[in-house]
C-alpha cells in the first residue's frame, strides 16, 4: 500500500511519489534560537523525527535539512535584555536545543546548517533575485516585491486584497508597498552585520530556509517541506515566492504542517505563567508518557495540553512497561527463543501500517499497539500448551518493540532491571507478612516499595514485582 499524505498546497490528501525513485529530499524549519525549547517546540522536533523514521522503514532514502536560525530580530532583543552579545546568546540555546532533542530521543537532521555558516549564499541568492527584477534595493535594505509574483497566497489561500488589510509598515521601513517582505535589512548601530553589496547588515528570516534547503538538499524542488501551521504565512508564503522567483521551478511538492499546541486550552506565553519548557516537562513526566501524548492527535491537529491528559498517557505507557516485564521473566526459563510468526503478529503488523500510510496516523497506529498488546497478554495467559509457546511472545515482543523504538521512538532507554538490595528485603519482609497473613504490614510494605518506584502485585502464583 502507498502511503498518502494531506498536501498543505493542495489542500487535499495526495499518494506520495517522489521526484526522484526512493530518495525523499525533506526540510523542516527548526528553532530560532533566542530562549530555550518549549513543548510546541518538542512537538515539532518529534512528530517530523517520526515521519522520517516511518518513511526509512518504508524503504526510501531519506535526505532530512533542519535549519538553526541564530539571526534575528529576536535574539538581538534578548541580548539586549540580558547584556549579552547576540552570539553568546544563540550559542547558549543551541547548546540547550541539542541537550533538550538528547533528553527527547530524536535524532538530528543529515544537516542542521546555521544561518550565519550560509550569508555568502544568501547574498548571492539576493543579488540574483534583485537582476531577476524581483527584488529591490532601499536605503541599505533590500525587499522582495511581492506582486511580481502573481502565485502569491497560493499556499495560504488569501488574496493580495485580504493581505493588505492586515498588514502595516513598521516604523524604519522603506518599502514601496505594505506587502512586501524583508531580504536583508540594514544593521542598526550596536547589531551584528556582515558586509553585503547594499551595506552593512543582515539576511531577513525568510531567505534563509530557501537558500539554505536548496543548498544542503542540493535540489532546487525539495520533495517534502515541514513546519507548524503557524508558520503557513507569512514565512512559508514568502519562501515559495522567493524560491520559485530564484529557479522558476516549484519550491516544494508537499507541504506538511504540524497543528499548534496549547496549554489547558490557552496559547502557551510567559505572560500566562505557563511557559513549559523541555527540561522542565521531562524533570515530572517521563519521555515515553510525552511521546505517547503527542502520538494520541493526528499531526495535523491542535493538541491541548492537560494534566489529565498526561495522566491517561502515563497508564498507557505503564500497559507497555507490564508486558515487556511480564515478558522478560517468561523468557528467562526459556533459552534461546527464536522467531515464529503467529496471525495475531502478522495482522498487528498490517494494521499499524496500514495506519501509518494514512498521512501518519498516529492514533490508529497506537490503537493497533494497544490491541496487539492486549492479544499478546491474551496469548500469554491461555496459550500456555502451544508447541511454539515462548517464541511466539518473544516474537510478539520483539515485534512490538521494533515498531515502538524503529517508528515511534519509544523505549530507547534501557529500563533497570535490578534491585536495590533495601528493597530486595523490603519485598522479602512482605512476602513473610504475607505468609504469616499479616496483611496490615503487608500492604504498608506495598506501600513503601511503590514510593521507591517499586510495584507490587500478587497473583495466582505469588508474588510478583515490577519498576513503576
Amino acid at each position: 500500500m502507498a502511503i498518502h499524505i494531506y498536501n498543505s498546497l493542495s489542500k487535499k490528501l495526495e499518494e506520495l511519489q517522489p521526484i526522484s525513485g526512493k530518495t525523499i529530499r525533506m526540510y523542516s524549519c527548526g528553532v530560532t534560537v533566542y530562549d530555550k525549547c518549549h513543548l510546541g517546540h518538542a512537538r515539532s522536533l518529534y512528530i517530523f523525527d517520526v515521519i522520517r523514521r516511518y518513511l526509512k522503514f518504508s524503504g526510501y532514502d531519506v535526505h532530512f535539512v533542519r535549519n538553526i536560525t541564530d539571526i534575528d530580530d529576536k535574539i538581538i532583543n534578548r541580548a539586549k535584555e540580558l547584556g549579552k552579545t547576540s552570539e553568546e546568546v544563540s550559542t547558549q540555546n543551541i547548546k540547550d536545543y541539542y541537550d533538550d532533542m538528547d533528553r527527547l530521543g530524536v535524532e538530528k537532521a543529515d544537516i542542521e546548517p546555521r544561518a550565519t555558516e550560509n550569508i555568502p549564499e544568501m547574498i548571492k541568492y539576493i543579488t540574483t533575485l534583485i537582476a531577476n527584477g524581483y527584488a529591490y534595493e532601499s536605503q541599505g535594505d533590500v525587499y522582495f516585491s511581492v506582486r511580481k509574483f502573481p502565485e502569491y497566497g497560493k499556499l495560504s489561500g488569501q488574496s493580495v486584497e485580504h493581505m493588505l488589510e492586515a498588514v502595516r509598515i513598521e516604523k524604519g521601513e522603506k518599502k514601496d508597498d505594505p506587502l512586501d517582505f524583508a531580504l536583508w535589512k540594514k544593521s542598526k548601530d550596536g547589531e551584528p552585520f556582515w558586509d553585503s553589496p547594499w551595506g552593512q547588515g543582515r539576511p531577513g528570516w525568510h531567505i534563509e530556509c530557501s537558500c539554505m534547503s536548496l543548498k544542503h538538499l542540493q535540489c532546487e524542488t525539495l520533495d517534502i517541506h515541514a513546519g507548524g501551521r503557524d508558520l503557513i504565512f507569512p514565512h512559508h508564503e514568502n519562501e515559495i515566492a522567493q524560491s520559485e522567483a530564484y529557479t522558476k521551478k516549484p519550491f516544494a511538492k508537499y507541504w506538511i504542517h504540524h497543528g499548534l499546541l496549547t496549554i489547558n486550552g490557552q496559547k502557551m506565553s510567559k505572560s500566562l505563567g505557563n511557559f513549559i519548557t523541555v527540561e522542565d516537562a521531562l524533570k515530572k513526566y517521563a519521555v515515553d508518557d510525552l511521546k505517547i501524548f503527542f502520538l494520541m492527535s493526528t499531526y495535523t491537529s491542535g493538541i491541548d495540553f492537560t494534566e489529565e491528559k498526561m495522566v491517561d498517557a502515563h497508564k498507557a505507557n505503564e500497559r507497555f512497561d507490564i508486558l515487556f516485564w511480564k515478558a522478560s521473566h517468561l523468557l528467562e526459563k526459556h533459552a534461546s527463543p527464536k522467531m515464529m510468526m503467529a496471525d495475531f503478529i502478522e495482522r498487528f503488523k498490517a494494521e499499524f501500517v496500514a495506519a501509518m500510510d494514512d498521512d501518519f496516523n498516529t492514533p490508529k497506529a497506537l490503537a493497533a499497539m494497544f490491541n496487539f498488546l492486549a492479544e499478546t497478554n491474551r496469548f500469554i495467559e491461555s496459550e500456555q500448551q502451544h508447541p511454539e509457546y515462548f517464541n511466539i511472545i518473544y516474537t510478539a515482543v520483539e515485534t512490538l518493540e521494533n515498531f515502538g523504538r524503529g517508528v515511534l521512538g519509544l523505549f530507547l532507554r534501557e529500563p533497570d532491571l535490578k534491585l536495590s538490595p533495601e528493597n530486595e528485603q523490603l519485598l522479602e519482609d512482605r512476602k513473610q507478612a504475607r505468609k504469616n497473613k499479616d496483611f496490615k504490614k503487608s500492604d504498608e510494605l506495598r506501600d513503601a516499595l511503590k514510593d521507591k518506584g517499586v510495584v507490587v502485585e500478587d497473583t495466582k502464583d505469588g508474588q510478583t514485582w515490577r519498576f513503576a
